[in-house]
């Protein structure tokens, strides 16, 4: 399980004037939920958050939030970012509890160069970069590894033929193709080994100042 901390600041004011004025100081307006918590309205700093987020699988990473007294275990659930500028604008965090199993999305590893690949000429093409899990928040995994050296041309990977860690139950259906190996064409572009980066999770929340 990978997990980071962060501080946050509780907060009363809401409104969009209020969230335009955090912004411009620097801070990024927020919200905590779940667990049957009341949702409450938080800030983070900009600058400490845009590191953190540089650094780790943000949909995966169970963030200790510092509320000035009191640590809740979190998951980002949302984060949202201007249309044009380089500004996040608002964050949304759920509370995870020991012994909740917790959905989220968790990045795909692919690792290995397939026998299609090296030896038929054919190209990786990468179909999933993520997988939909459920887990309990102790056993989240930093990523599933997808070992591809032994795929021919031709030949696909389905969810049904992934291994995975103890504890971790995939949500999405079992017959989804991860990968498969296509067959060169002229014009084609090679399709990278590296994963994309994994969207954020977007939940229903609720309603707070933006």
């Amino acid at each position: 399980m990978a997990s980071a901390t962060l501080s946050a600041t509780l907060r009363h004011d809401t409104g969009k004037g209020v969230a335009r004025k955090l912004r411009q100081n620097g801070e990024i307006p927020g919200v905590i939920y779940g667990h049957g918590r009341e949702p409450q309205s938080l800030t983070v700093n900009a600058r400490e958050f845009e590191r953190l987020i540089s650094r780790v699988a943000a949909g995966s990473t169970v963030i200790e939030l510092d509320l000035g007294g009191t640590t809740a275990r979190s998951l980002i659930r949302e984060i949202q970012r201007h249309p044009f500028k380089k500004l996040i604008m608002h964050v949304d965090f759920q509370e995870v509890v020991a012994g909740e199993m917790v959905t989220l999305k968790c990045p795909i590893v692919y690792t290995g160069t397939p026998y299609g690949v090296r030896t038929e000429g054919g190209i990786l093409d990468q179909i999933m970069h993520e997988l939909t899990i459920q887990a309990l928040p102790s056993a989240i995994p930093d990523h599933i590894t997808v070992d591809i050296s032994d795929l021919h041309l031709g030949k696909s990977l389905h969810v049904s033929d992934l291994t995975l860690p103890e504890g971790i139950k995939v949500v999405d259906d079992a017959g989804s193709t991860v990968c498969i190996i296509q067959a060169s064409k002229a014009g084609s572009s090679e399709t990278s080994d590296a994963p994309a980066e994994p969207e954020v999770i977007r939940a229903k929340k609720p309603a707070d100042d933006k």
